[in-house]
């Protein structure tokens, strides 16, 4: 934490953070990190794979209740396993540290970097559409602005937790409102069909024609609209800040997804009421397209509602996901060539640092498609591997203490579910499936190298103090103590 300190002894010596975060900073964190840029880019990625509307509401509904399995599942795990570091922690209790490094690998070079410059370059696009109305914002441009958001939020991240917390509050307010006023205006379509021109409440009459039955095609209409669902499990990341975790962790979840599937589905239902399937599928900005149609002079709401959306959903991110090689660096499993996240300071900021320098990266593509893609495929491949291990534990340490035991029904049919998603899409997309595998993989040697090999040469071991030193020195940390 930004002014954490350390209280005393919570086992390993692993430090007591102070815990601020209540059940409303828990809702907003995953309502803020929830509804980011997906709602606002996926819909068109989920119509394009399914091919009807009527198929893309349905896979959008099954999207949130899936999602709600996954929380359901993972306020278990959450409440058996108290840890900050999310999907790591879990891993590594159940099968071991090479799995557990195996996630932090992809999570470092695809997962969150990625996660962030998607969100980064649709919150430049659309701060940019009102600029350039005439013609699409110049690539340069959009890379520049996101850059810059993401500096700011790190900064603001690094420098003071209460600041990034009051940012996603705020921010998680404004975007749910947003969206109410895109529900709003296609309820207003819907009711009083004012006139033929005014909607296409048409679309309606014929929702499944053109559905497509291939099932590789089916599962990466999922991968978009998962992707718009992504942060259901960040809250586990950060438990131990949480203020009564066994109470406010499912609390937050019970609330926040339920809210969040409604709010995705009647969204869909406000973009199909006012515009056809080939309008959605040619559009880059459907909100902004939707706001053209039905907010006249007021449409810049749109592109600025939504630019606030994916800041929100930006700091939310950075602020979740740091804590991740946060405690994956407090358990001496992140590679110590990695000095800037390798050390147990007191504060996530070289974490946050690093994982900056690496969204900035991303930014080289402005793809959101494909980016999605390889976040998309790599996230479900370990969000299964973590289900695959609270049944693991079942079986395991059947006398393990859980606070939250779900039907073990859960479980089993989110690990079909996910089978289905990381098996078919080979077929359909071997590029982006067979590099998420080919980049998981490679984290294999970097942990035999790294980490398993303890007899480092002495040259590698002074090389890394002497980084460590300046790294200590430039972010103002220091080490975490530690207590017998």
């Amino acid at each position: 934490m930004g002014k954490g300190r350390s209280a005393g002894n919570s086992g390993g010596g692993a430090i007591e953070l102070q815990k601020k975060l209540g059940l409303l900073n828990g809702i907003a964190i995953i309502v803020g990190i929830i509804v980011g840029s997906g709602i606002f880019v996926s819909p068109r990625g989920v119509l394009q794979e399914t091919g009807s509307i009527g198929l893309a509401l349905i896979v959008w509904s099954l999207c949130g209740f899936l999602s709600t399995i996954g929380a359901l599942c993972y306020a278990e795990l959450g409440t058996a396993i108290p840890k900050s570091g999310g999907d790591y922690a879990y891993i590594f209790e159940s099968f071991g540290p090479l799995p557990a490094f195996l996630f932090l690998w992809v999570a470092l070079v695809i997962i969150v970097p990625g996660g962030n410059a998607i969100t980064a370059l649709t919150f430049a696009n659309y701060i940019l559409e009102p600029v350039f109305s005439t013609c699409t914002p110049p690539p340069n441009a959009v890379r520049l602005l996101a850059a810059l958001v993401i500096c700011l939020l790190t900064y603001i991240n690094c420098r003071n937790v209460a600041w990034a917390t009051r940012v996603q509050d705020v921010f998680t307010f404004a975007k749910i409102i947003a969206l109410i006023i895109i529900i709003i205006a296609g309820a207003y379509q819907i009711l009083c069909r004012i006139s033929p021109d005014s909607g296409n409440n048409q679309n309606f009459d014929n929702a499944f024609q053109g559905t497509t039955t291939d099932p590789g095609y089916i599962a990466l209409s999922f991968y978009s609209g998962l992707f718009s669902y992504a942060g259901w499990n960040f809250l586990n990341f950060v438990t131990e800040e949480l203020k009564d975790p066994f109470k406010n962790l499912p609390r937050a979840i019970y609330i926040s997804l339920p809210l969040v599937t409604v709010i995705y589905v009647l969204a869909n239902v406000a973009y199909f009421t006012v515009l056809t399937p080939d309008e959605i599928l040619t559009s880059n900005a459907v909100a902004v397209t939707f706001g053209e149609r039905v907010l006249g002079v007021m449409s810049w709401i749109m592109p600025f509602s939504v630019a606030l959306s994916t800041f929100g959903g930006l700091n939310g991110n950075i602020f979740a996901s740091a804590r991740l090689f946060f405690v994956g660096a407090r358990e001496g499993h992140l590679p110590n060539f990695l000095s800037m996240i390798n050390l147990n300071y007191l504060t996530p900021a070289p974490s946050l640092v690093f994982l900056c320098l690496l969204s900035l990266a991303y930014l080289s593509t402005t793809e959101v498609y494909v980016l999605i893609n390889y976040t998309a495929f790599v996230e479900a491949l370990f969000v299964t591997l973590s289900v695959a291990g609270l049944l693991w534990l079942r079986y395991k340490k059947p006398d393990l203490e859980r606070p939250i035991k779900v039907n073990i029904i859960l479980p089993v049919t989110f690990l079909l579910v996910c089978g289905f998603l990381v098996t078919f899409p080979f077929y359909v997309s071997p590029w982006e499936t067979g590099m998420g595998i080919a980049i998981t993989l490679t984290g294999i040697p970097v942990y035999m190298v790294t980490i398993y090999w303890r007899n480092k040469p002495n040259l590698y071991k002074k090389s890394i103090r002497k980084i460590t030193a300046l790294v200590q020195k430039v972010l103002l940390s220091v080490p975490e103590e530690k207590y017998d």
